[in-house]
């Protein structure tokens, strides 16, 4: 799988469901809120669509987003922080994310937010290695 420019993608050795539970899991034992879980497969379904399992979490915290909005508050935009958790036509499922650094550029995010882009990287990369039970997302 290519990953679209700004976003980092993770093969999972879980299914869908089992992989968007890990994660939200693991962002509520890194201290995080998971703010929402869109069932896009679902919605799909209720309007008569096929779509395989695809399932979009909102998360994140004041205390991590908030000084990258100090820096460059368009950057709301792009916060919370989201993880997409979809399954291919060939069964693999993936987790895909935003870089932090990606957002960081794309708002021009200076060197004064630094430590506060390092966080949001470390925490990301630490989240998704949790839920993927390995080195992923580093």
């Amino acid at each position: 799988m290519i990953a679209p420019a700004g976003m980092r993608v993770v093969r999972s050795a879980f299914g869908p469901r089992q992989t968007a539970d890990r994660f939200a899991d693991a962002v509520v034992q890194r201290g995080m809120t998971v703010f929402a879980r869109i069932d896009h497969a679902a919605g799909a379904e209720a309007a008569g669509l096929p779509l395989r399992p695809t399932e979009l979490l909102v998360f994140g915290n004041a205390r991590g987003g908030t000084p990258l909005m100090q820096a460059a508050q368009t950057l709301g935009i792009d916060l919370p922080l989201k993880a997409l958790v979809w399954q291919d036509a060939d069964g693999t499922t993936w987790l895909g994310y935003n870089d932090p650094e990606w957002f960081a550029a794309r708002h021009g995010v200076g060197p004064d937010a630094a430590a506060a882009l390092q966080a949001t990287r470390d925490a990301l990369a630490a989240t998704v290695r949790e839920a993927m039970g390995g080195d992923a997302g580093s």
